[in-house]
């Protein structure tokens, strides 16, 4: 009997990155976990940064224990979080460092935008939703702060590419995270090279745009020589989120997902982007996804602040035994916009909802279950109002809510999440952005001929709950 093809899922987070084998038996998708580590941003110099490097020696470790427990992948591809990048000399060489988005060097940034071209003009050419820390206002604070560093750089180079580049030597731009710099045009799906000319920025820094499934090459000598094999590095969707939604398990044809992990993106994929006034309004994005289709969605503050108490309270808080404290705390009578930029980068979060409260001269939560219960009510209404303007926006009505990602084992938040929205919430799989990695590499190796195909062997593999709303 032939061994079946095995392909390998890099997935990392702003807290963590993992890797998973994946294999199809009998038309089920089969998964392993071969490797875990520690991710997040530390202050460097002033700057919260990433340590990339760090980064690209644990997938390297992790290949190395795919020989050792002999599992060989022949396919490996990464997928990260988005807008964050390097600049690469002319020497190949990764020039300063990899500031993370929640650093607050892009403060003003939208200003000096708008003395270039309106935010209408820029959602109109783009139709990204405006965030201060998308690449496009980070350049704008490299150009400002750092200019040297624009005139040594060669390429730009987002986290998963820089990734990729370090395994094969090879230099491009997938597609899907690409978008999310609001430098690439909506209408022509390539850079918008007039946009960027008129910011002033090097054209030799954007590579060449190119689609999940994409094969790079081989791994570069020193690679296979650390990991004791060679095998093929395919990308994914390298937005996290990309990859996230190719792996929900729906079989209708319009559907709402949100991706539900450190941020919260709700949505719909579609065939075109709308790039409309109403829809900047809104504050919906279009980006980029698998197979050339538009993510619709709005990108919401999610389980980050969740995260963020949690990180105040001990290691002895689990995620399941707070969101236990919220439960027995009950509804708290304060409503909170978890989109407030107060949220983003606080140094304590519990001051900052508890300052938010204040603010807005409402009731105080002081517990830890009263923390939890007003972060998870209000994520809970940010959905709500998300759907609703969907249906505003689209007049599409979709009756149910597919939740993948780590936030689909919160009991609490998707019984919350069915009564805001009035949807069915369908919730798994949990790895949902690893299994869509897994599965573009799949898919580009002909396991499976289509996305259609691909959706129903995670219906077939990995268990979807469902929740539905209480009669009002």
């Amino acid at each position: 009997m032939d061994m079946p093809q095995i392909s390998l899922a890099v997935d990392i987070g702003a807290s963590s990155g993992k890797m998973l084998l994946g294999w199809v038996e009998e038309g089920r998708l089969l998964t392993e976990e071969v490797w875990r580590f520690p991710n997040g941003a530390k202050k460097l110099g002033g700057r919260r940064c990433w340590d990339v490097d760090g980064l690209f020696d644990q997938i390297v470790q992790g290949l190395a224990h795919c020989a050792e427990i002999g599992k060989i992948p022949s396919s490996v591809g990464i997928d990260t979080w988005a807008v964050d990048f390097v600049l690469i000399g002319r020497d190949g060489r990764r020039l300063g460092d990899a500031v993370c988005y929640r650093d607050h060097r892009t403060d003003g940034m939208d200003k000096k935008l708008l003395e270039i071209l309106s935010e209408e003009e820029l959602y109109a050419r783009t139709g990204i939703q405006k965030q201060i820390f998308n690449t496009i206002y980070q350049l704008l604070a490299v150009k400002e702060q750092e200019p040297e560093l624009l005139e040594q750089a060669e390429h730009l180079l987002l986290i998963p590419d820089y990734l990729h580049y370090r395994l094969t030597g090879q230099i491009c731009t997938e597609y899907t995270n690409a978008t999310t710099t609001a430098l690439v045009n909506a209408h022509t799906r390539d850079w918008d090279w007039e946009l960027i000319d008129r910011l002033g920025l090097p054209r030799r820094l954007f590579c060449k745009l190119v689609q999940p499934g994409e094969r790079l090459g081989e791994l570069l000598p020193d690679v296979a020589r650390r990991a004791g094999y060679s095998c093929s590095v395919v990308l994914p969707a390298t937005h996290d989120t990309g990859s996230a939604v190719l792996a929900v398990p729906a079989q209708e044809e319009n559907f709402l997902f949100l991706s539900s992990g450190t941020w919260s993106l709700i949505g719909m994929e579609r065939c075109e982007p709308d790039c409309s006034a109403q829809s900047r309004a809104a504050n919906f994005t279009n980006e980029g996804g698998y197979g050339g289709t538009i993510r619709y969605l709005k990108n919401i503050m999610g389980l980050w602040m969740i995260q963020s108490i949690r990180a105040e309270l001990g290691e002895e808080m689990t995620f399941a035994r707070l969101s236990e404290l919220a439960e027995e705390a009950g509804p708290f009578p304060a409503e909170i916009d978890v989109d407030d930029p107060s949220f983003l980068a606080p140094e304590s979060m519990k001051e900052a909802v508890q300052a938010y409260c204040r603010r807005t001269g409402q009731a105080v939560p002081q517990s830890p279950g009263e923390l939890a219960s007003c972060v998870y009510a209000g994520l809970a209404a940010r959905y709500g109002q998300a759907v609703r303007e969907l249906f505003a926006l689209t007049g599409v009505s979709c009756p149910r809510l597919y939740i993948v990602g780590g936030g689909s084992r919160d009991a609490l938040l998707n019984r919350l999440t069915a009564q805001a929205t009035g949807k069915e919430v369908f919730t798994g799989p949990s790895e949902g952005t690893a299994v869509g990695n897994l599965l573009a590499q799949l898919l580009a190796q002909g396991v499976f001929s289509s996305v259609a195909e691909a959706r129903g062997a995670v219906r077939r593999s990995f268990p979807v709950g469902c929740v539905r709303p209480r009669p009002q």
